[in-house]
């Protein structure tokens, strides 16, 4: 595959070998060295000029406030938007977990697809225009689907997205509605990912979680930048994010790193802990295990956004967690059904099944003593409750049906 860079100010920045060190061709996107197949990263100049907090205070509420520290060098041109979520104080939450303070960082309001995906995508679609590449695509589990289907749509390119064929209807209709070319393949994620890595060969497509991987992967450190932002340029003492690929929670524990060697933030990293659903949890048990041979898993669970039997990051995410004391934990499905009645109970946000992972496992976290009574601790809210909404569908079976008529209702009220 090749690609032309455009005589416009818009450039990606280097890549390197994580491994091996060597250097990637700078013209052409690619996702592994190929001198070892070791991933490759983004190499950021040394010299580069970083602004204060109250330059970039100054600056839109968007992801883009904190360009510096994202692969580019000149303007973005699209997905200009994105980005500044909330991050929601919940005292409740934090009695129920039995913490100091607690938090939502509440992607599920993310524009343009509700998601925390919207980020790594206009990181991605920044890179394809960079590239020139002309057609952008995906391999997902539901939510990179909706935001590289809306990004395509906002920016007037053709997308082709290939997902697993037994997504839910709720994400296969909120990404078909942007018009890409949708398709479904008989198979796992795993299964969808190779034969994207397949077309990211044979055509002159920007796949952005395969050839794009790079660019993409560093929008996910703008979540890190936002919470340490929003809480007064401070850092939580933990943060527990649901685990799919790996990616998000290394890129929330580089991100942290990287405002503190700024000198932009008080504090130490916060420790790090992944939650993944029972019924495909490789990461959570390599962490378990604590070595360092990941054992891919066929995916059995309603969370089907983290069903990632063999993660790209999974090996880099278990070191994070346990190189910042942090930890792991499995949910099964119907505490996952729990954690999200709960957490729409006692914080009025609706997260989709993967934040029933991540409330899930910071309940559990917290009985196991992995939490504490002095700690402040986000929870990393991805996506929203609508999305999959007939997970919960069960529930309507409890709602009564009446007539008109006030004795009814008095009824009810004699009867709660």
């Amino acid at each position: 595959m090749t690609a032309t860079l455009l005589p416009h100010t818009l450039r990606p920045l280097p890549l390197t070998c994580r491994v091996c060190g060597q250097d990637a061709v700078v013209d052409v996107p690619a996702a592994i060295c190929s001198n070892c197949l070791a991933p490759l990263e983004v190499v950021y100049p040394a010299d580069r000029s970083l602004p204060g907090r109250e330059t970039i205070a100054a600056r839109a509420h968007s992801l883009w406030r904190y360009r510096e520290w994202l692969p580019f060098s000149g303007a973005p041109v699209h997905a200009t938007d994105v980005g500044w979520t909330p991050l929601v104080e919940s005292e409740p939450i934090a009695r129920a977990l039995g913490v100091g303070r607690a938090w939502l960082k509440v992607d599920a309001l993310s524009q343009p697809s509700l998601s925390f995906k919207d980020r790594v995508v206009a990181s991605a679609i920044n890179a394809a225009h960079a590239f020139d590449l002309r057609v952008i695509g995906c391999a997902s589990t539901g939510n990179l689907a909706n935001a590289v289907a809306a990004a395509a749509a906002r920016a007037g390119l053709p997308a082709w997205i290939f997902v697993p064929d037994d997504l839910e209807p709720a994400k296969l209709i909120a990404t078909a509605v942007y018009g890409p070319k949708l398709v479904r393949v008989r198979g796992t994620y795993d299964d969808v990912n190779r034969l994207c890595a397949q077309l990211a060969d044979h055509f002159s497509w920007g796949v952005v979680n395969v050839n794009l991987r790079a660019y993409y992967g560093e929008g996910s450190k703008t979540m890190a930048f936002e919470i340490a932002e929003q809480l007064g340029w401070r850092l939580p003492t933990a943060v527990v994010a649901p685990m799919a690929g790996g990616s998000l929670v290394t890129k929330l524990h580089k991100g942290f790193g990287e405002f503190i060697e700024a000198g932009l933030v008080s504090g130490t990293r916060p420790r790090i802990y992944g939650g993944q659903a029972t019924g495909c949890a490789p990461i959570v048990r390599l962490y378990e295990r604590g070595d360092d041979k990941l054992v891919p898993e066929i995916p059995h669970t309603i969370a089907r956004s983290l069903a990632i039997g063999n993660p790209a990051d999974g090996l880099a995410a278990s070191r994070v967690l346990r190189s910042t004391r942090g930890g792991a934990a499995a949910v099964d499905d119907p505490a996952i059904l729990d954690s999200i009645r709960e957490l729409a109970a006692l914080s009025g946000v609706f997260g989709e099944t993967a934040a029933g992972v991540t409330y899930g496992a910071a309940r559990a976290l917290a009985a196991s003593g992995a939490l504490h009574a002095d700690d402040e601790v986000v929870i990393c809210i991805t996506g929203n409750g609508l999305k999959t909404s007939e997970a919960l569908q069960g529930d309507l079976e409890a709602v009564p049906t009446i007539i008109p008529r006030l004795k009814e209702v008095r009824a009810l009220w004699e009867e709660s």
